[in-house]
């Protein structure tokens, strides 16, 4: 188990595994490519914590609810595969959508509750339940000890731990923090696609979540989330959303509660649609 390996379906990857001995500890960490330095902090602290780490690719055609969307996801496998082949006992599974979602598929439709009705959920109709079966399904399949995601996606990891909670997999969830450049940009996939004046132009996302976090208990909520969206919107960037809701509920914060509490923004950099939050 001390090289690096690539396999393209989970029965492959799972002989392996067994043949590596028992009582080793797997972690997981699915993406849809594109890598980044937010991912390899997750591979890094994976492997600090198991024995084997794997990190799917696989883009999820089920979590797209634009078709265009999907089409020009960027797609980067080779220069994937490079990167992380400098990694010691890491296994690479790059399955098809056959694989990922058999003919004998037994997933049901999981109960996401508010989760799936507001921010991402109510603009993005489906893509939750998208991301709950393809992570059922890769959780199934390898049956992991422990998986990475990135909090920069804060919800889904929130969508993530409730289709475990649903569904009684056996399965540690670790949520990583948000890998940022020099000048607070949270790095993604979607941002490869930004100019460098794009990208200055993004800052503003960052801008207003620290404006945020710097003035939490100054002002009522809603009145902080006002302002928040004032400052925002002296940038260039067209809002989607900006809200401030608890953290493990997603309900509606409290003024004058001790709840923990998220702020969360999606905004267009032109075609570009970015994502970010900041707990409070």
């Amino acid at each position: 188990m001390d090289g690096f390996r690539v396999f393209y379906d989970f029965n492959a990857l799972n002989e392996r595994v067994t043949r590596d001995g028992t009582g080793i500890s797997v972690g997981l960490i699915p993406t849809m490519g594109a890598l980044h330095s937010g991912h390899l902090s997750l591979v890094e602290r994976a492997l600090q914590e198991n024995s084997i780490v794997v990190v799917t690719i696989f883009v999820n055609p089920k979590q797209f609810n634009n078709a265009l969307d999907l089409k020009t996801y960027p797609r980067t496998l080779d220069t994937d595969l490079e990167i992380l082949s400098a990694y010691p006992r890491l296994y690479v599974c790059i399955p098809d959508v056959k694989d990922v979602y058999p003919d004998n598929d037994n997933y049901k439709e999981t109960d996401l509750g508010i989760l799936d009705q507001l921010l991402e959920g109510k603009y993005r109709p489906g893509h939750f339940q998208g991301v709950a079966h393809v992570v059922h399904n890769l959780f199934s399949f390898m049956q992991p000890n422990k998986a990475y995601f990135g909090l920069k996606d804060f919800q889904q990891f929130a969508v993530i731990k409730q289709m475990v909670k649903n569904t009684g997999l056996d399965v540690d969830l670790v949520g990583c923090p948000t890998i940022r450049n020099s000048e607070g940009l949270a790095l993604s996939s979607r941002n490869e696609k930004l100019s460098p004046t794009q990208k200055k132009q993004a800052l503003i996302i960052y801008e207003t979540l620290e404006f945020v976090l710097e003035n939490k208990g100054k002002w009522p909520y809603s009145e902080l989330k006002t302002r928040a969206t004032s400052c925002f919107n002296q940038g260039g960037l067209d809002l989607e959303y900006l809200d401030i809701v608890n953290a493990e509920s997603f309900n509606p914060v409290t003024d004058g509660s001790n709840e923990k509490a998220v702020c969360c923004i999606s905004a267009y950099c032109e075609k570009v649609r970015l994502i970010d939050n900041i707990l409070l």
